[in-house]
C-alpha cells in the first residue's frame, strides 16, 4: 500500500517536470469545456494509455519499443491535425484527406461545447497519452525496475495506474483552474477565438517539440524544476526496504530506468540513493521467517546444486551480486575473507549471481569473472531471478544471514556495514554451537576497483548508455533508438552530462560503435571512472585512448589504462579507466575508440 502511495505521489510531481510541457497543450485544449465530459475522459484515456504501454514496456522486447514508436507518430499527426483545424476552422471542411478529416473530426467534437462527445475525448487522452514522456525519476525507475524483474504482473501494473493517477490528478488541477481563466477572458475580454487559436499554435509548438525530441532533451536538460530530488526526498522518507516491493537497487546509485533494465536497480536500477544502505544491529537478532531455497539456479559453479537438507545445521551467508557490478565488487575482498576465515566453523557462503546486463547471463562470462576475482565458495546462477524472487531481493550487493536452523536472522543492503555483519556470523556460530569461533575483525587489502569508494568528493552517479535509462544525455541530434546514427558531441558539458561522438547505434541497455571511430565524452567529479564496455559480437578487441581535460591521464589513470591513456577492450566487464590521486574536481573525461563494435553500458563512479 504505501508504494502504492509513493507511486501516486511520484505522478503527482509530474506536473512540475519540463518534460510535460508538450503535453499540457493538449490537456488545456479542453479547458473551457465541462469537465465531467470533456477534461475527465481525456485524463482518464492519458492516464490508461500511459499505464498500459508502460507495463508492455517494462515486460517486452524490442517490438514494444517500435510498436511505441510508431503509436507516437501517428499521435503526432493527429494532433497535427487537431492543432491546425483549431487555428483554422474552415481547414475541416475544405480538406477531405483521410488524416486531416479525422484531426477535423476531432475538433469538430472537441468545439462542440454545449454537448463535448466523452468519446472524442477519450481519444484525444489515447493519443496524449501515446506521446507522454515523463523525466523518468527515482520512483517511476523504481516502477519499471520492479516490472522488468518481476515479470507481468498486476502488482507492476497497479503502480504504473497509481503514477499515472497521480499525474493525471494534479493536471486535472492545473485543468480546472484553466478553465476558470479561459471562462474569464471569454466573458470580460472577448478573447475567445485568440485563446481557441493561441491554443492551436501551443499545440503545434508541443507536436514540433515531440517530434524532435526536445520533451525528452533539451527540456529535461534546462530544467529549473527538476522533480528528482523531490522524488528522491518521497523515497528516502516514506521507503524502507521491506521485501515483496518491486524495486531493485545497487548499493550506492539510483537505477533511474527509462525503461525496464535489469536494474537496478542500481539509480539503479537498479538503484540505492545516498550511498551504502544499512540496518543497524539489534542487540538480539531478530527472525526474519524461514529462508526460501536455493532451487531455481540455471546453474551451480564451485559447487553441486546445495539444498536445504544439505544446509542443514549450517550457518549461511547468501550474497546477491553481479560481476559488473562497482558496489559488489568492492564488498567481495570482505565476503571471501570471511568465506575463508569461518569455513572450518561451520560458514557456508553462497554467491546468487543476478544479471543486470544480457552479457552477464553467459556462463562462460561468469565463469571467466569469478577465476579472475579469486571466488572458491558455490555460486548460484540465477539467470531466471527464481532466488531473487524467492527472497524477494531488491538490491545489489545484497547479504541475508542464515541461522542453523535455516532462519533469516539479518541482512544487509549495499556496501559498508562490514564490522556489523562479522559481528553476525559470529553469534550466529556461537548460536550454533561451535565450540571454537574465530573473533576479532577482518581487515582487508584491497585494490584496484574493490578498492572503498572515496564518497567526500564524489558529486557523479552511476549513468546508463542505454536509452531504457539514459540521463543527462546532451550529444547533437538528441537519442535515436535502435539506429545507427551521427553524433556530436558537446564541447562544455556541464557536470554529469555526456554525449556521443561518431555513428552509434542507441540499444535499450547499451551504445554501440557503428564505423571504425569514435568516442564518449563525460563531465564528472569522482576519484575513480569506470565503463562497463564489450568488444563487438566478432570477439575482436578494441583499442581506445583515454584523455583527461584534452590529455593523457599520467599518473591519473585507472588500472585498465596505461599512463599515455592507451587500452584495449577485450571482454564484457567493468573497466576501471581513471583513478585520481590527490585533490579530486571536476574533470572532463573523454575516450576515444579506435576499432569499430565496442558496446559502452554504464559509467560508475568510486
Amino acid at each position: 500500500m504505501l508504494l502504492i502511495v509513493l507511486a501516486y505521489l511520484g505522478g503527482a510531481l509530474t506536473i512540475l517536470s519540463p518534460c510535460i510541457l508538450p503535453v499540457l497543450p493538449f490537456v488545456f485544449s479542453r479547458a473551457s469545456q465541462p469537465f465531467m465530459r470533456s477534461g475527465l475522459p481525456l485524463l482518464a484515456g492519458m492516464a490508461l494509455t500511459f499505464a498500459v504501454v508502460a507495463s508492455l514496456a517494462a515486460v517486452g522486447g524490442g517490438w514494444v519499443v517500435a510498436a511505441n514508436q510508431l503509436g507516437r507518430g501517428l499521435a503526432l499527426a493527429l494532433m497535427a491535425a487537431f492543432a491546425l483545424a483549431l487555428l483554422w476552422p474552415g481547414l475541416s471542411e475544405r480538406l477531405t484527406r483521410p488524416l486531416v478529416a479525422m484531426g477535423s473530426r476531432l475538433s469538430d467534437t472537441a468545439q462542440t461545447e454545449d454537448s463535448p462527445r466523452i468519446g472524442s475525448s477519450v481519444l484525444l487522452g489515447v493519443a496524449t497519452g501515446l506521446l507522454w514522456a515523463p523525466c523518468a525519476g527515482p520512483i517511476l525507475g523504481l516502477i519499471l525496475t520492479g516490472a522488468a524483474l518481476e515479470g507481468a504482473n498486476a502488482t507492476s501494473t497497479l503502480l504504473l495506474l497509481a503514477y499515472a493517477a497521480g499525474a493525471a490528478t494534479s493536471m486535472a488541477a492545473a485543468l480546472l483552474l484553466g478553465g476558470k481563466v479561459f471562462a474569464a477572458l471569454k466573458r470580460s475580454l472577448g478573447f475567445g477565438e485568440w485563446v481557441r487559436r493561441g491554443l492551436g499554435a501551443a499545440m503545434l509548438a508541443g507536436v514540433a517539440a515531440i517530434a524532435l525530441g526536445l520533451d525528452t532533451g533539451v527540456l529535461a536538460q534546462l530544467s529549473t524544476a527538476s522533480t528528482g530530488g523531490i522524488e528522491q526526498k518521497l523515497v528516502d522518507r516514506l521507503k524502507k526496504p521491506q521485501a515483496g516491493d518491486a524495486m531493485a537497487m545497487r548499493g550506492n546509485s539510483t537505477m533511474m530506468m527509462q525503461g525496464p533494465a535489469m536494474a537496478p536497480a542500481d539509480n539503479g536500477a537498479m538503484m540505492a540513493a545516498g550511498g551504502a544502505m544499512r540496518r543497524a544491529a539489534a542487540p538480539t537478532l531478530p527472525d526474519e521467517g524461514l529462508a526460501p531455497s536455493l532451487d531455481g539456479a540455471t546453474h551451480w559453479l564451485n559447487s553441486a546444486p546445495l539444498t536445504a537438507r544439505d544446509l542443514r545445521g549450517k550457518v549461511v551467508l547468501v550474497d546477491f551480486w553481479t560481476y559488473s557490478c562497482i558496489n559488489c565488487l568492492r564488498t567481495l575482498p570482505y565476503v571471501k575473507a570471511w568465506a575463508e576465515k569461518y569455513r572450518d566453523q561451520g560458514l557456508v557462503v553462497v554467491g546468487v549471481h543476478a544479471p543486470e546486463f544480457a552479457f552477464e547471463r553467459d556462463i562462460g562470462n561468469v565463469t571467466k569473472a569469478m577465476k579472475d576475482l579469486g571466488i572458491s565458495y558455490p555460486v548460484a546462477v540465477d539467470n531466471k531471478y527464481a532466488i531473487w524472487r524467492a527472497f524477494q531481493n531488491q538490491y545489489w550487493p545484497a547479504h541475508y544471514f542464515i541461522d542453523a536452523t535455516g532462519r533469516i536472522r539479518h541482512h544487509h543492503f549495499g556496501e559498508g556495514g562490514y564490522a556489523e555483519s562479522e559481528r553476525v556470523i559470529q553469534q550466529l556460530l556461537q548460536e550454533a554451537g561451535t565450540a571454537q569461533t574465530a573473533m576479532g575483525l577482518t581487515e582487508v587489502d584491497a585494490t584496484g576497483v574493490q578498492l572503498a569508494a572515496s564518497t567526500d568528493a564524489m558529486r557523479s552517479p552511476e549513468t546508463y548508455l542505454g536509452y531504457e535509462r539514459a540521463e543527462h544525455f546532451v550529444s547533437t541530434p538528441p537519442a535515436v533508438h535502435d539506429k545507427a546514427t551521427l553524433y556530436a558531441g558537446p564541447t562544455r558539458p556541464a557536470l554529469n552530462a555526456w554525449g556521443l561522438e561518431g555513428r552509434w547505434l542507441v540499444g535499450p541497455e547499451s551504445a554501440t560503435l557503428s564505423a571504425p571511430s569514435g568516442g564518449i565524452v563525460y563531465r564528472f567529479q569522482a576519484r575513480d571512472l569506470h565503463l562497463v564496455l564489450g568488444p563487438g559480437a566478432d570477439g575482436k578487441p578494441v583499442r581506445f585512448k583515454v584523455r583527461i581535460d584534452g590529455k593523457p591521464p599520467g599518473d591519473a589513470h585507472g588500472m585498465d589504462v596505461a599512463a599515455d591513456g592507451s587500452g584495449t577492450v577485450t571482454s564484457q566487464r567493468l573497466y576501471q579507466l581513471v583513478r585520481q590521486p590527490g585533490d579530486i574536481a571536476e574533470r572532463t573525461f573523454s575516450i576515444e575508440f579506435l576499432d569499430p563494435g565496442v558496446s559502452a553500458y554504464a559509467f560508475t563512479f568510486g
